[in-house]
Order: C-alpha cells, then sequence, then structure tokens
C-alpha cells in the first residue's frame, strides 16, 4: 500500500579529508525483491549515525508509546497518521490496536516518513511483520500530504515521535500546526497528549568552564585574550540550549533549586509559535547559577497513566518535587534523548537561600530560551556578528594547560626565526592570535576553511586588545589545493600550523581532522625545505574498555513490543548477533558521558601518522593484554597530536578529556577478559583516498 510512483532524493555526504560534499542520489524501492534488498553501504553510513538504532532500544519508550496506543485506538473506525515514522514501529503498534478494535477493513493506518533512505527501512519492516498491507506509507513529509489525495479522510488519530533533546528541534511546533490546520478532525486523539518542559538551577565548576572564556582566560597568565575586557562580546557559546547527559555530571552539580515548569504544549490543539512566561524561583541554596539544565516529561495517554521522563536521575533522587514516574518504574541509559544545557551568561548569577529570583522563557518554532533578570552592572552584550563555538571548545580554549603547551611550542620556534611566514591551516582563531602575538613581525595567512569571513571579522574585533596589526594578518579565503605562490609574493612558507580545528565536525570522528594532514600535503609546493609543520605527527591509540550501556543501546533488535525488527540490524550497524565476524560501525561519542564505563586496558599505540610526509594510508596493529577483570565491549579510539619534533608537547584527546570526541568499536559480542590470560589481537587500516579508518579484533585467549 505504498504511494505510487518512485520517489528520488538526494542526500549530501562530507568527504572529511577535503571538507567537500557530494550528492548521493537515493531512489525508492519498486520491486518486492528491491524492498527485500540490503541496503546499499552508503545508507548504512548516513544511517548508523542516525539515533534510530538507540531509540528502538529503549524499551521505557517502546513501552510507553505502546501502552498509549492501546488506550486511544479503541475505535473499528479510527483512521491514524503516523507522522515521521521511522522504522514503522508506531503504526504497527496502531494497526495491531485498530485489528484487536476489530476495525481491520473499516479503519486506516498512514504513515509518512521524508527521510528517503529510512522509508525504504521502513517498508522492509512492515513487509517482515505481514503489515506492508495494513500501513499506507508515503515518502513525503507531513506537510506535503494532501486529504483527497494521499490520504482519503482526515485522520481521527494522531501518532508521532518527532521529538529531540530539547523537544522542539525537530520542527514539532510547525508539524503539529499543519496538521491541525490541513489533514486531522477538530479535536483529535492524539500519541503523545501532552508535553511538559522543566528546568533547574545548578551550580557547577564544570559547566562555568564551558561558556564563561573571559574569566577562564584571565587565569591562564598568559597575555593572550580572545575575549577582551571592555568590549562587546566577539566570541561565545552559542545562545540555545545544548543536548548534554546530564547523569554524568551528578558529583560536579549543586543543584540551587527545586525543579520548575516552563511551557506546556497540548498536542491534541493547535500550538502557538511563540510564548513567553516568567518563573519566579525561589533559592534553595547560597551559590552561583551557572547554567539551567532542562528536561521533558511525556503524558502519552489522556487518561494521565503513561508517561516518560528524560530528568537527569540526580533530580529525581533528590527533589521535593512529585515528578511522573515512567510506564514501567525504571529507565536504561539512551543516548538519542539527553537532557539540554541553557548557560548564564558571564560568572553566573548569585543566588541566596529562600531568595526569590525572575526568570524570563520564551519558545519560538524551534527552541526555548531563558533570560535569568539580575542586576549584574558588567554584563556585556555579544557583538551582532559575534563568533560562536561550542561548549567543548569555549572549555578547551580557557584551558590553562592547552594554551601553555601551544604558546610553548611557537615560541621555542619563533625564537629562532625573525619574520616568518606562518600558514593556519584549520579554523583555530587561537593559533592564528598567539602566532601574531609572539612575533609581530610574522606574516600570518589563515585560511579558516570552514569560519571564513566570521573569522576575519573575529580577529578584525579582537586585534587591538592584543597588539596586533591587521596589515600581518591575511584571511586567505581559498581551498588549500587552489592556493598558489602568487597568493605569498613568490615567498615560502616556513611554519604550517593547525590544532587541528574545523569548525562544524566537532561531531565527527577524530581522524576526519587528519583534514590538517591533505591540506598540508597539498601545500607542499609552498613551504621550505625546513617548514616547521605543527602538530608534527599523529599518534593513533585506544584502550579497551567496559561500555555496558552504550553497547545495550546499540545492541542488535529482535522483538520490539512484538514486532520484528532484526531486518534492521546491518543497516543500522548494530552489534551483536551480526553474521561472521561483522561489526557494526566506529561512531563518535564523548566516552565520559557514555554511562558506566570502565577502561580494561592501558593504552597502546596502534600507528604513527607521520605529517612531515605526504598523505598516504597506513595500516598498525597490536596485542592486548588487559589490566583488569571485567566485560570488554569495545575500544575508545583517538589520536593523541605530537606538538613538537622532540615528542615532548602532546596533546591528548582521550577519554580522559572532556573537550573531544572519541571514535568507538564496539564488538558485536562482548568479552569476559582477565589480566591472567585474556589477549586480543587488534589491527587497523587508514585509507588514505577517502579518509576513512576501519578496525578489526580478535580474541586469541
Amino acid at each position: 500500500m505504498a504511494s505510487s510512483g518512485p520517489a528520488r532524493a538526494f542526500q549530501l555526504r562530507l568527504n572529511p579529508l577535503t571538507g567537500d560534499s557530494e550528492w548521493l542520489v537515493v531512489d525508492e524501492a519498486e520491486t518486492e525483491a528491491e524492498v527485500a534488498a540490503p541496503a546499499p553501504t552508503h545508507h548504512k553510513q548516513l544511517l548508523a549515525a542516525t539515533s534510530y538504532l538507540d531509540m528502538l532500544n529503549d524499551a521505557s519508550r517502546n513501552r510507553a508509546y505502546r501502552l498509549a496506543i492501546d488506550a486511544t485506538v479503541t475505535d473499528p473506525t479510527s483512521r491514524v497518521l503516523d507522522i515521521g515514522a521511522g522504522t514503522g514501529l508506531l503504526s504497527m503498534m496502531a494497526a495491531r490496536a485498530l485489528a484487536a478494535a476489530g476495525g481491520e477493513g473499516r479503519g486506516s493506518v498512514s504513515a509518512c516518513e521524508s527521510y528517503l533512505p529510512m522509508g525504504k527501512l521502513t517498508r522492509r519492516v512492515l513487509r517482515a511483520n505481514g503489515m506492508e498491507n495494513k500501513v499506507k506509507v508515503f515518502h513525503k513529509r507531513s506537510d506535503e500530504l494532501g486529504v483527497g489525495v494521499e490520504l482519503d479522510s482526515r485522520p481521527d488519530i494522531l501518532v508521532s515521535e518527532i521529538l529531540d533533546s530539547e523537544l522542539l528541534g525537530e520542527g514539532l511546533i510547525p508539524t503539529l500546526q499543519h496538521a491541525h490546520d490541513m489533514l486531522l478532525v477538530k479535536n483529535p486523539k492524539t500519541v503523545p497528549y501532552r508535553a511538559t518542559t522543566y528546568g533547574v538551577l545548578v551550580e557547577s565548576t564544570s559547566l562555568w568552564k564551558m561558556h564563561d572564556l573571559h574569566s577562564n582566560e584571565a587565569n591562564a597568565e598568559d597575555g593572550v585574550r580572545l575575549i577582551p575586557s571592555g568590549t562587546q562580546i566577539v566570541l561565545s557559546v552559542k545562545s540555545q540550549q545544548h543536548a548534554m547527559q546530564c547523569d554524568a555530571l551528578a558529583d560536579e552539580i549543586r543543584l540551587l533549586s527545586e525543579p520548575f515548569k516552563v511551557f506546556e504544549f497540548d498536542f491534541s490543539e493547535r500550538p502557538d509559535s511563540h510564548r513567553e512566561t516568567k518563573i519566579e524561583i525561589k533559592a534553595t541554596a547560597d551559590g552561583h547559577a551557572h547554567a539551567i539544565v532542562s528536561w521533558w516529561v511525556l503524558q502519552l495517554d489522556s487518561s494521565g497513566s503513561v508517561f516518560y521522563s528524560t530528568a537527569p536521575r540526580w533530580v529525581r533522587q533528590s527533589s521535593g518535587v512529585d515528578l511522573p514516574q515512567y510506564a514501567n518504574g525504571t529507565k536504561d541509559w539512551c543516548d538519542h534523548w539527553k537532557q539540554c544545557v541553557w548557560f548564564i551568561q558571564g560568572t553566573g548569577a548569585p543566588a541566596k537561600k529562600d531568595q526569590t529570583l525572575s526568570l524570563s522563557a520564551s519558545h519560538n518554532q524551534t527552541s526555548i530560551s531563558y533570560q535569568l533578570n539580575i542586576n549584574d552592572e558588567g554584563s556585556r552584550s555579544p557583538k551582532s556578528n559575534h563568533l560562536t563555538l561550542l561548549p567543548e571548545r569555549v572549555a578547551l580554549y580557557g584551558d590553562k594547560v592547552w594554551r601553555s603547551a601551544l604558546i610553548s611550542v611557537i615560541r621555542n620556534y619563533t625564537s629562532e626565526r625573525s619574520s616568518p611566514i606562518c600558514i593556519v591551516a584549520d579554523d583555530s582563531v587561537f593559533l592564528a592570535l598567539i602566532v601574531s602575538f609572539l612575533l609581530p613581525s610574522s606574516k600570518v595567512l589563515a585560511m579558516f576553511p570552514c569560519l571564513r569571513d566570521s573569522g576575519l571579522n573575529y580577529l578584525q574585533a579582537v586585534a587591538d586588545a592584543n597588539n596586533l596589526s591587521m596589515d600581518r594578518i591575511k584571511v586567505i579565503g581559498k581551498k588549500a589545493s587552489s592556493l598558489t605562490t602568487n597568493d605569498l609574493n613568490h615567498e615560502k612558507v616556513n611554519m604550517l600550523v593547525g590544532e587541528p580545528f574545523y569548525h562544524g565536525s566537532e561531531g565527527m570522528l577524530p581522524w576526519q581532522n587528519l583534514r590538517f594532514w591533505n591540506e598540508r600535503t597539498l601545500l607542499d609546493p609552498l613551504l621550505s625545505e625546513d617548514a616547521f609543520i605543527m602538530p608534527c605527527k599523529g599518534i593513533l591509540r585506544f584502550c579497551a574498555m567496559s561500555l555496558p550501556d552504550l553497547w545495550r543501546s546499540r545492541r542488535s533488535l529482535k522483538d520490539v513490543e512484538g514486532f520484528d525488527h532484526s531486518v534492521v540490524n546491518d543497516t543500522l550497524g548494530a552489534c551483536g548477533d551480526l553474521p561472521g565476524e561483522q561489526q557494526g560501525p566506529c561512531l563518535p561519542y564523548y566516552v565520559w558521558q557514555c554511562g558506566y564505563t570502565k577502561k580494561l586496558s592501558e593504552v597502546y599505540s596502534l600507528m604513527d601518522l607521520n605529517f612531515s610526509e605526504p598523505i598516504h594510508s597506513c595500516f598498525g596493529e597490536t596485542k592486548v593484554e588487559f589490566a583488569h577483570d571485567g566485560t570488554c565491549h569495545g575500544f575508545a579510539v583517538w589520536i593523541d597530536w605530537v606538538l613538537d619534533k622532540e615528542n615532548s608537547i602532546v596533546i591528548s584527546t582521550g577519554p580522559e578529556s572532556r573537550y573531544w570526541k572519541q571514535g568507538v568499536q564496539l564488538l558485536s559480542t562482548p568479552v569476559q577478559v582477565n589480566p591472567a590470560n585474556s589477549v586480543m589481537h587488534v589491527e587497523a587500516n587508514f585509507d588514505a583516498d577517502i579518509g576513512e579508518l576501519t578496525f578489526k579484533s580478535t580474541t586469541l585467549s
């Protein structure tokens, strides 16, 4: 019962080594053979990086939806619409409930899934469960559906799961607005029935470091000012809610208030695009409010008996407020819905116990924002075109040890050179500043391949405060492949530096920063024979880990609330119960946020990546002996950047640091290990043509 006519979509894929994008064509399956066929490799790569698998492994979510749908779809003539169908789980739940009500052949279930690679998987799941003739699937957005066209009549029940960690970020409001205006009957039934957002004021040094760069770099005492005093804010964390696993911060957070309700959204009514509210918050302790941690609670049924919450555990355990419980009373760790953090500007808002603080909250169609009304005469407003970075990058730029390492290497080199020509190959505004700061006679060419004009505007804004002349700093605005000696006035480059950091790629795998190696290769004709390159090399390192929560969230699917999902395992990159020695893809995670974790081995080096040489493919292998008893679920993998030729200054991006994501390679099957007799063989291959790194592990004993 799929819509007629083939559908075609285009999917953007990034080449990690060049930063270039290419369009992939995705065609809708037409024949039964095409529906049953495994997904192409590039589809698997795209879908494995999504949250679908984690979501389907969230038993609390699945059970809550099943209970609510069973309680809602009771009329045999019900017409159900599922928006954002995913694998079709909610559609199949609705079709099953409809059949139980005697509605087979009388009611209907329609589903829309606009992401075509996922839509093709939807049809495979429906077919595997004998539901292909009970659910009508449209590979369209819901606002592309029409009553009397795709839909025979107006649906009277809406089921949906278009929620992100913030609640609104996946377009919940405009989707509901269109559905109520153009598709649904008046006063429809909905699953979920209602969503309520909550927040709590917290004090946390860790969160403070993620946004107050001005104070933290003052403590560094190195003379470089990314945010100069007395000016408008020119660099900050983006003013938005940032998704984060706040359970990982349980020991680093002090609650300064009880949880407070922010907004309520009734799915059975047309939502407003914009609302504002004032909230009076009574402080429960003395301290500095550095952030608002927020979450949401779903009431899935109209009677108020089925709930799902994304609240952190430390709120549920310590709060005196009666918060709704889960459908089955417990909830496993999951990664698809986190909590959110809203940073309070500057050093935070001082609070005294029993003091009343006034909070303004507002939402637009896609986000919720806050303003804590405090009397702070020293607060500064952001410049209109100021540079925004992720919290982890802001924390890194304020880190005294990291800054000192880079400054030390640059200072040691510039002491030997009078007027070097330096290319900053990545998006590091910090390196552009410190080279110019430490050696005023240098010429700095900043490539800023992703920042571009934003980087230029930023440097212009901070130049005077750092005693720099913009005459000696130039933002090139060209790719490395198109740079020529004409751009350098026929002079050779003495320094090529990078962190490496490419703005917008922070969520990618660590080795995708090897774009720096590729840039260095392209720029080789422009380098002097004794050019200094920083970092000098990268070392691929890993350690064996126990990661039970993460492995559980990525495990292969079988029965999901009575529906067979085994056909999705290969496509979604599941681990466990896969053919032969097949294993899922290596994916990027902040390991410190991955629930329970334990290192089971020492750190091993797998391969050296020498940036004094042109980029080339590499292979590495080693035997792993275990230092601790436990269950090995996989490996955390990262790159340590060696900054100097003496190998004395190294920046590690491993699990001990919170500033970078690591790659995580999960085993197909967890292995019990112990120091006495457990050994594994691990090998890795870096393909320089496509910038991808693959792993293979074998248990030897």
